[in-house]
């Protein structure tokens, strides 16, 4: 398994270049100010952040347990990130509504864009990231 200094480097370099990608790309996408985007983002981050440390150290702890190995296939990945995106946007829709004083409607369909690109980029970050670092000997 992962230690947590490695928890931690993930976690953190995750969001702070989702943000630099996300805030111009919802700004653009949804022409509003990249201030509103961008607090909307921040605080999702700051959410995602606390929710990336501990759903990944669960979900790795489950792998280690049913499959005796925290490598994970493609599928696995798949369903990692899945996972991850639903549990985020359980947190974030009630304060993007708020935040933007939208309707829950509203506010899902933005939060549902927000989960397209995460979805794609937390796949491609964690496939980049296990290469960069890889997983230590035995885990």
């Amino acid at each position: 398994m992962r230690t947590t200094s490695d928890r931690i480097r993930h976690a953190i370099s995750f969001e702070i270049i989702g943000l630099l990608l996300v805030i111009p790309l919802g700004s653009m996408g949804f022409g509003m100010d990249a201030q509103h985007i961008g607090v909307i983002a921040l605080v999702a981050s700051l959410l995602a952040t606390l929710w990336n440390y501990v759903y990944n150290l669960l979900f790795d702890r489950a792998l280690k347990r049913l499959r005796g190995t925290v490598h994970k296939t493609v599928f696995t990945r798949i369903i990692h990130a899945l996972l991850f995106e639903l549990g985020l946007l359980l947190a974030t829709l009630p304060m993007i509504a708020v935040y933007l004083d939208i309707g829950l409607w509203q506010a899902l369909v933005m939060d549902l864009a927000f989960v397209v690109f995460y979805l794609v980029y937390a796949f491609g970050f964690n496939w980049g990231y296990d290469q960069l670092f890889p997983l230590p000997e035995g885990a």
